[in-house]
């Protein structure tokens, strides 16, 4: 047995990311195939307590804690630093160490793990608190929902799962505006799960595209951009490309955009037309796989009726396999279903709504093949 972990552990030191997470689901499925059914109803039964454990130690502070530390703490360390309990710590401090969330070395001592500095990182914290405290309750009201619909396929995003979690009449964005909390763990994950050098601007020729464009006019246009993470980064590679560079969203999201020198923050519903005549790039990423096919035709007809022959429309988004989907795409497909009746799609699902509104599709760049991230190059034919 030692051996055998000896020659993963080597392995895994020498393999690149993708070889990782190839050799991580290669071992899941070694484990899940030595599992009898306690085993299954404790590893999936259970998994809402991991999640709301670990949030609770983002609350208290706990990984970032013992990260910071680079050794051990004793159970009263923590104590008198979080204020938290003794007694209940101990009972909490035994589950996270007994799931590897931390390790426990000795009796009431801990020390950090792979899990803990993972967990430390913003990233972390943001994503798995928008997924506990927005998406979570959207999880447990799925299967009433889908029942109450007779399993019908989500197609309306006005009566989605989110209305049945939250007794809302609200589509989710618009849900959003009352819950801040929820909204700032939303755009914090949005702004930290994607590498800055993980993006379609390692790979599109912007600088070949915009090849003596008139400065007057607006280059780069980010619709649905949020805060405006996307605009810093395009300032940032490219601050000589002649043009304005805006970032349009909601206003409760402009209220917060970053005020990134040269970008113009507009408040703009992209249901609506756009106002905004003849740019080069009108951009959008990850905002078509939040909303269902009519409504992705509405916000492609409403930037068509705004280009001038030398636009292009440039899609961020994911592009799926028609088969062997990751595990990761898959959660997020339903996710998408539950929150916006919306929905991840291959290549072939892609097409049929650029042939239904009448765009052409000149080239698919891939930037991202592990998450099928890419931007798609659209224009008028």
């Amino acid at each position: 047995m030692k051996n055998a972990l000896d020659y993963i552990q080597q392995l895994a030191a020498g393999s690149n990311r993708t070889q990782r997470r190839e050799l991580m689901a290669a071992l899941h499925n070694l484990a899940f195939s030595l599992e009898d059914a306690h085993d299954t109803v404790n590893r999936i039964g259970y998994l809402h307590l991991q999640t709301a454990a670990v949030k609770i130690g983002f609350d208290l502070g706990l990984f970032r804690l013992l990260v910071k530390e680079e050794g051990t703490l004793t159970l009263s360390d923590i104590s008198q630093i979080t204020k938290a309990d003794p007694v209940f710590l101990a009972r909490y401090l035994r589950y996270l160490a007994a799931v590897d969330v931390i390790a426990e070395v000795g009796p009431d001592r801990y020390t950090a793990t792979n899990i803990t500095r993972n967990l430390a990182q913003p990233v972390a914290e943001a994503g798995i608190s928008h997924c506990f405290e927005t998406i979570g309750p959207e999880y447990q009201a799925l299967p009433r929902y889908m029942k109450k619909t007779g399993y019908m396929n989500p197609s309306d995003e006005m009566h989605t799962v989110c209305q049945e979690a939250w007794n809302t009449k609200l589509h989710q964005f618009a849900w959003f505006k009352d819950h801040p909390e929820n909204l700032k763990f939303f755009n914090d994950y949005m702004a930290h799960r994607r590498e800055a050098e993980v993006s379609w601007l390692s790979v599109y020729p912007v600088l070949e595209q915009t090849k003596d464009w008139d400065p007057a006019k607006p280059v780069y246009v980010n619709i649905g951009g949020g805060v405006g993470h996307q605009c810093a980064q395009f300032k940032k590679k490219y601050p000589d490309v002649p043009g304005q560079v805006i970032l349009q969203d909601l206003p409760h999201t402009i209220e917060n955009a970053l005020t990134t020198p040269g970008v113009e923050n507009i408040a703009h519903d992209f249901f609506q037309e756009q106002l905004v005549k003849g740019a080069k790039f009108y951009f959008t990423r990850g905002v078509c796989h939040n909303h269902p096919d009519n409504k992705v035709k509405l916000l492609l007809r409403n930037i068509m009726s705004a280009m001038s022959p030398e636009s292009i429309i440039l899609l961020d988004e994911w592009v799926l396999p028609e088969t062997g989907v990751s595990e990761y795409a898959a959660c997020m497909d339903l996710t998408m279903m539950a929150a916006f009746a919306a929905m991840e799609r291959s290549e072939s699902q892609w097409r049929k709504i650029f042939d239904e509104v009448g765009l052409k599709l000149v080239k698919i760049y891939s930037y991202n093949p592990e998450n099928y991230e890419c931007v798609m190059d659209l224009r008028l034919p």
